[in-house]
């Protein structure tokens, strides 16, 4: 089976879920942050180096305050639990998005996270939260206008280079092989929209709580039968 270096995932189905099952939605956002952990361990063990999980969109916020506050309080007790043992396992955790709009509570759980993590090698893991992909194109532009305005930088030099320096993921991080959405829908959802260019696309109807090590496979599998040309051709 043909592994992916950097698989990104939108987890998405948690409150269809929920509803399938007459409960509420916050049941099926717990049910998807085990489910999450989950999936971790599998790409661990299939010898993935980075993934990057979509949690939390920037229009998420515009979800009525009851799930937001919910999400919230999930998410700072999801640290708080996962945090030591995915340090013990030498799984490197950061956190991609506009940290802004979180609490200063909030903001210094993923700071110590990233703090206690930063040296670890067996993977690592990307969590976008209060993240677009629109957002981070616009913050990559503002800090070139902003070299151009303040240090002299030439305009004629801008390319692709000079724009993902700017960007969450650049620092030495490879761009997404594959990436999955689950839950049957079939857009990216403003997610990593420069950095999905030549990414393999897999989308699959199973709801995020549902999707095990068993779907994984069947992905990586899928993805092991693509033919990856990056926009060439390849010789007769």
């Amino acid at each position: 089976m043909t592994v992916p270096a950097h698989v990104a995932i939108i987890m998405d189905g948690n409150g269809r879920w929920a509803r399938l099952r007459g409960k509420m939605r916050h049941s099926g956002h717990q049910a998807g942050e085990q489910n999450t952990r989950r999936i971790v361990e599998a790409c661990v063990d299939r010898g993935v180096s980075m993934l990057t999980l979509f949690a939390f969109s920037s229009e998420n916020w515009k979800r009525p305050t009851t799930e937001v506050s919910k999400l919230m309080d999930l998410f700072v007790d999801s640290l708080g639990r996962q945090v030591q043992d995915l340090h013990e396992n030498g799984i490197r955790l950061s956190f991609i998005g506009d940290r802004t709009r979180f609490s200063a509570k909030l903001q210094q759980a993923m700071a110590d996270a990233e703090g206690l993590t930063a040296s670890n090698t067996r993977m690592h893991v990307n969590i976008a939260v209060s993240y677009g992909g629109r957002w981070e194109l616009v913050e990559a532009a503002r800090r070139v206008a902003r070299a151009v305005r303040d240090e002299g930088l030439d305009p004629d030099t801008i390319d692709e280079s000079a724009l993902a320096e700017g960007l969450c993921l650049t620092q030495g991080a490879p761009e997404p092989d594959l990436f999955i959405r689950t839950g049957g829908e079939r857009r990216l959802s403003n997610f990593l929209l420069w950095h999905l260019a030549y990414t393999e696309l897999y989308f699959t109807d199973t709801l995020w709580p549902d999707f095990n090590a068993e779907e994984l496979d069947i992905a990586f599998a899928w993805f092991g039968d693509r033919d990856r040309r990056f926009g060439g051709v390849k010789d007769a």
